[in-house]
């Protein structure tokens, strides 16, 4: 019950008419002043949190110049790059990342802000890269999923909530480093 409707309940039992009429009109200019408004809490901020996850592994001799992850192993302790751009192209994040030991990046990108909410969206401006391999006969870059250019992200309906949070997941494709002994023949 707000306040207005309180205060002309309580004009109903004066005598006269005219007091009544001249009562209920003063009351409603007043709520109208107020915007007849009831109280409501505060809405509570939910931290929307963005993060990136790819796979890293070596990729095999048998496959070297495709695609293929067929016979490729998971690689531990690769360190991966996300970069964003913002709609003007210029680099708004840039992080490193270590995939853990079976190959799986989880990349949170805390401090990413979107400049405009459709330009500057994770899937349109932000790629991972693979960087550095932590083996010696597996450091070669290859060009899975686009990753000598950057792999492109993709939303997969991956989300994860809390009461004052929710976690955004996008996922890059595979990416893989390749033995630098193997040969075309």
């Amino acid at each position: 019950m707000t306040i207005c409707s309180t205060v002309t309940s309580l004009t109903q039992p004066l005598k006269s008419m005219e007091e009544n009429l001249l009562i209920n009109t003063y009351f409603s200019v007043f709520c109208y002043c107020l915007g007849g408004e009831e109280y409501t809490p505060e809405a509570t901020d939910k931290q929307i949190e963005v993060v990136v996850e790819a796979t890293v592994y070596c990729q095999s001799c048998e496959h070297f110049g495709s695609w293929s992850l067929i016979g490729a192993k998971p690689m531990a302790s690769a360190k991966v790059s996300v970069t964003c751009k913002s709609h003007k192209d210029q680099i708004t994040y840039y992080k490193v990342f270590e995939t853990d030991q079976n190959g799986y990046l989880y990349a949170p990108l805390q401090g990413f802000k979107m400049q405009h909410y459709l330009l500057d969206h994770p899937l349109h401006s932000c790629y991972v890269k693979p960087v550095w391999s932590p083996l010696e006969n597996c450091s070669l870059l290859s060009n899975v999923n686009y990753g000598l250019n950057g792999a492109p992200l993709r939303y997969e309906n991956k989300r994860f909530h809390g009461s004052k949070y929710e976690v955004v997941v996008y996922a890059a494709g595979p990416l893989a480093f390749r033995p630098s002994h193997c040969s075309y023949s």
